[in-house]
């Protein structure tokens, strides 16, 4: 065993596998089949209950906690879904797909046909005269990695309200994936960010702190009457209603379907008792999934532990019994911590026939599935509907691990819900992998779940792939978040996000779930670890608004902030809470990291300390530039001005690596450093929706609605990235300015006041908020705690050594302001000082004469320094002296 290398995680590797994070070691990449190669059969996929078309929410109906939880809906509740090949009439099953190419390439295109299209030199997209964009190539494989190589394009996924123009949408609309990664990373590179490690009792990283639900006692489990409800009997070869009541009496559990003449049959194979395999002894049934009856069972070859049978829903069904036979063979790979362990495989002889009937040996998981923590919630009454969003980011961030360990195996889930879940204690399993396959399969039957499932044409065509995986993954989010007509009216959209109070409240969260289930499969995730990234950044920001204090952490796809360009101004603070400069605005924020890959990374990372002119000057001259190098070319010259030219090396990047967000982000820079903010607001919407975890876009943006005039949109998105992470001080400036605007002065200073003392911009902030206390104020708004609070402020700054010209201007404004309060009759409730004299009106005028000469003798011109020397004359206290 050795320890784990995953940063801040303190688990032992064993087997493989990180017993904490479950992450595989460092530099293990699995090479996975393309996902999209056409299929050659029919797709049975699982067709939704006559009896749940309309159910808005999960059912109701409790189910067996401590097993996989497709219960037999013995008290007449719908089950949640059923496994039975969908076809489009009796007895005429789909067609396959058109195999469009014989051989799947390594990454087969998302929109058939477009997969050859060349790089084109046209406009950059979103430009004047753009009408097309290049097919992106294909990525690099990712680096430090725990899923597949991106097989899917990252594009931009949009809010459905408001519509605007999708500038990722052109892409998509002519190619495949982006070049730089499942989430357009640069590179491929993996998007995870430093974070805290899982801690014991806590989910999503560790950062929050769920409910834990008791190990339930497995013999409290068993049915008492196993009995499969009439309105989920249903033929498993055509579909058709069997066992159903007629006349008044009771449907049969066994017979022939009507429609083909299949043999059915609900009953259990096996009964308490029973020993199969001369190792496992039935003890009864707990649940009845899409396969069949589940058992608890007794493993009397090792220890008597308590164990689950997993049966066929019916011994003569060939279908069920190849989709058994795949499953075992599925699982014998599958070993994380969050998936139930597979023990074993064995045979039993069908009661009735004689004929071996299989079974699947699995762990026995004791607890409940998240179907049954959102159904008790909503028995219990709860307003919101849904299980508190933190827990349910926390529930996606543990699940995306175990979908993206399968992945990286070459294999997808397929039917993740609900029902699939279950949390036992402290931790969470995915359980009933009947559904799972390999990426490149193409014979085998999809079983997917209505309500959760991408549309029936993706599964047709291209087939079930990673991304598909991920909608599920987010429609399951969504579901227990809040109550909606899941299986109905939003069967595949999600509803306005004004209309439900938890995205209304949490845009980030809003716009993260419209990516991972957007209808156009190139426009979601195509990785679950660059998922799970954005999921635990919109976490972070949701936990923040709640506990009311910071989560930061460390973009991996951004660099800090950069303040260089404004630094010349910071210690101005009528400067600071001005609004900025379109070109100091643009330069300040936070750029796309360089890839470390690139074959120029090196050499770029010496040019931090060069002067911008000179780095335009060696990165021309190269004579093979890289796409690091072109993106420093273009991002130099919008710094220094020259925006004109700037476009052109954005034009070989995106001819080189079509798709990439860093395009996109520079022209939202470029638009944003000359001004042009509706433009710029309109890709930086764009951004935000691709990169929903990303402080930096939502940065981008705030700017660009302040420029467009936007208050309370540019407040809002300044506000989520400050609450966040004050490390993004541009945030709390931001959010100053439009406070002062809007005329809240407490508010402004508020703000200004949450800037850590650590940060080296609190000096500038707490001269701004002297500002905004004393300046441009009439004096009948000004009062004593206003002057006190000023100079306690001015005073703290000198304490810590902050002496200078700028405190001492601000200071002078402080008394100025203060002796007119005093001349127009005002005085203080008691003997009070500020900034070291007494506050009446001869005090004042000392402090006011020493502060004016103690300026001129800093002035550097001479007419100044008169001028300051006459003004301490002037202000000089009359006396007998």
């Amino acid at each position: 065993m050795s320890g784990c290398a995953e940063r801040g995680c303190a688990g032992t590797v064993t087997d493989g596998f990180c017993d904490v994070c479950g992450l595989e070691p460092r530099g293990s990449q699995p090479v996975v089949p393309s996902v999209d190669a056409p299929r050659s059969d029919p797709l049975p996929t699982s067709g939704p209950d006559p009896g749940d078309v309309g159910s808005d929410g999960p059912p109701s109906g409790p189910e067996p906690p401590s097993a996989p939880p497709a219960s037999a809906d013995t008290d007449g509740h719908d089950t949640y879904a059923r496994l039975v090949p969908l076809f489009s009439g009796p007895g005429d099953p789909i067609p396959p797909p058109r195999a469009e190419t014989p051989d799947p390439p390594p990454r087969a295109a998302e929109n058939p046909g477009d997969a050859d299209e060349a790089a084109p030199s046209g406009p950059l997209p979103g430009s004047p005269g753009h009408s097309s964009i290049a097919t992106p190539g294909p990525a690099p494989a990712p680096r430090d990695h725990t899923g597949p190589s991106a097989a899917a394009p990252a594009h931009q996924a949009h809010r459905s309200d408001p519509p605007r123009r999708l500038f990722f949408s052109d892409l998509s609309r002519h190619g495949g994936s982006s070049a730089s990664g499942p989430l357009s990373s640069p590179s491929g590179r993996n998007s995870r960010r430093t974070s805290a490690s899982s801690a014991r009792g806590m989910l999503g990283l560790g950062l929050v702190q769920v409910p834990p639900v008791p190990y339930r006692d497995p013999a409290t489990a068993i049915m008492a009457n196993p009995v499969v409800a009439e309105k989920n009997r249903f033929c498993g070869s055509c579909g058709e209603a069997v066992g159903r009541r007629r006349d008044n009496r009771p449907g049969r559990t066994e017979g022939f379907c009507r429609t083909c003449g299949t043999e059915f049959s609900f009953t259990p194979k096996l009964k308490k008792g029973d020993l199969v395999d001369g190792q496992y002894e039935v003890l009864g049934c707990l649940a009845h999934g899409g396969l069949g009856w589940i058992y608890l069972a007794r493993d009397h070859h090792v220890s008597d532990r308590w164990v689950v049978l997993k049966g066929l829903l019916n011994s003569g069904d060939a279908e069920a019994h190849k989709t058994a036979t795949a499953e075992r063979a599925f699982l014998a790979e599958v070993e994380h911590p969050n998936i139930v362990k597979i023990y074993n495989f064995v045979h039993h002889p069908d009661p009735k026939t004689g004929v071996p009937a299989g079974h699947i040996v699995m762990e026995y998981v004791g607890g409940k599935s998240l179907r049954d923590l959102i159904v008790e919630r909503r028995a219990q009454g709860a307003d919101s509907a849904g299980l508190p969003v933190d827990q349910v980011i926390a529930y996606g961030v543990e699940a995306l691990r175990a979908i993206g360990y399968l992945h990286s195996k070459g294999l997808l889930y397929c039917d993740f819900k609900p029902d699939n879940i279950i949390q036992s204690e402290e931790q969470i399993k995915l359980i009933d992998l009947g559904g799972v396959r390999r990426i490149d399969d193409l014979v085998n039957p999809v079983y997917t779940t209505p309500g959760y499932r991408v549309p029936e044409a993706e599964l047709r065509n291209p087939g079930p792939s990673v991304s598909s995986d991920l909608y599920s993954v987010g429609r399951t989010l969504a579901v227990l978040s809040f109550r909606f007509g899941f299986m109905r009216e939003h069967l595949h959209s999600l509803p306005p996000g004004e209309e439900e109070p938890v995205l209304a409240r949490y845009e980030s969260y809003d716009r993260f779930l419209r990516r991972a289930t957007h209808n156009q499969s190139d426009l979601r995730f195509h990785d679950a670890a660059d998922m799970s990234e954005q999921l635990t950044g919109v976490l972070r920001e949701v936990l923040s608004d709640i506990q009311g204090r910071p989560h930061p952490a460390t973009s991996t796809l951004f660099e800090p902030e950069h303040f260089v360009a404004a630094a010349a101004g910071a210690a101005d603070p009528d400067h600071v809470l001005s609004r900025p400069d379109p070109a100091d605005a643009a330069a300040a924020l936070p750029a796309p990291l360089v890839d470390p890959a690139d074959a120029a990374a090196g050499i770029l990372a010496g040019l931090s300390a060069v002067r911008p002119e000179e780095i335009v000057a060696t990165l021309e001259a190269a004579k093979a530039p890289s796409p690091e190098t072109r993106l420093m070319l273009a991002r130099t010259l919008i710094a220094l001005g020259r925006q004109e030219e700037a476009e052109e090396p954005l034009q070989a990047f995106c001819a080189r690596a079509p798709g990439d967000w860093r395009t996109y982000w520079y022209l939202a820079v470029l638009d944003l450093s000359v001004g042009r903010y509706d433009e710029a607001r309109a890709r930086f919407e764009e951004l935000y929706d691709h990169l929903p975890g990303e402080a930096a876009p939502k940065l981008g943006l705030a700017l660009a609605c302040e420029g467009s005039g936007d208050a309370d949109a540019a407040a809002r998105h300044f506000e989520t990235v400050w609450r966040t992470d004050h490390s993004y001080v541009g945030a709390a400036f931001g959010l100053a300015r439009i406070r002062l605007v809007q005329g809240r002065r407490d508010a402004t200073v508020t703000v200004l006041d949450s800037v850590p003392e650590l940060s080296t911009f609190f000096p500038n902030a707490q001269m701004a908020a002297v500002t905004v206390l004393v300046g441009d104020r009439d004096v009948g708004e000004l009062d004593e705690q206003v002057l006190v609070d000023a100079g306690a402020r001015l005073d703290r700054l000198r304490w810590n050594g902050l002496y200078g010209e700028a405190t001492d201007r601000l200071a002078v404004r402080v008394l100025e302001a203060a002796l007119a309060w005093v001349s127009s009759g005002r005085r203080p409730a008691r003997s009070t000082w500020l900034l070291d004299a007494e506050l009446d009106e001869e005090g004042l005028r000392w402090n006011l004469e020493r502060m004016y000469r103690g300026l001129a003798r800093r002035s550097t011109g001479r007419a100044d320094r008169h001028r300051l020397v006459d003004k301490a004359n002037s202000l000089r206290p009359r006396t007998w002296l």
